[in-house]
């Protein structure tokens, strides 16, 4: 069983910076990939970005490329995207999600365990 907060969303102006945080509750938290989803309003919830238990493989969408990166610390159950150069259409409640390293890494369905989500607003 794993327990997911996430936090550091807010309002910030085009082009500036975020880092969202994800905070796991459990002593398995190693055990589990970990992956960012966002979901804008009026819109179905996307895929963002992927890390593998180890830390070793990360994958992202096209539209993140370059500007997202997540990170993980299992030392202290903490997985972390950072947002730079944001632009108005990464505006969305963004999600972690907890599941195995999975092949299917970009489906809701592979996750079994979800935070509450994180707004981020990006103006323009």
């Amino acid at each position: 069983q794993v327990q997911l907060v996430e936090s550091g969303g807010g309002l910030v102006q085009a082009g500036g910076s975020l880092r969202l945080s994800c905070a796991a509750s459990g002593r398995t938290f190693s055990m589990y990939a970990m992956t960012w989803f966002r979901q804008a309003p009026g819109k179905e919830r996307e895929f963002v970005a992927f890390i593998n238990r180890y830390g070793s493989s990360t994958y992202y969408v096209d539209s993140v490329k370059g500007r997202f990166t997540i990170s993980r610390d299992n030392g202290k159950n903490l997985v972390a995207l950072q947002m730079n150069s944001l632009k108005p259409e990464d505006t969305a409640v963004y999600y972690c999600a907890a599941g195995p390293d999975s092949s299917y890494y970009s489906r809701q369905s592979t996750y079994a365990y979800w935070g509450q989500g994180t707004q981020v607003t990006v103006s323009s």
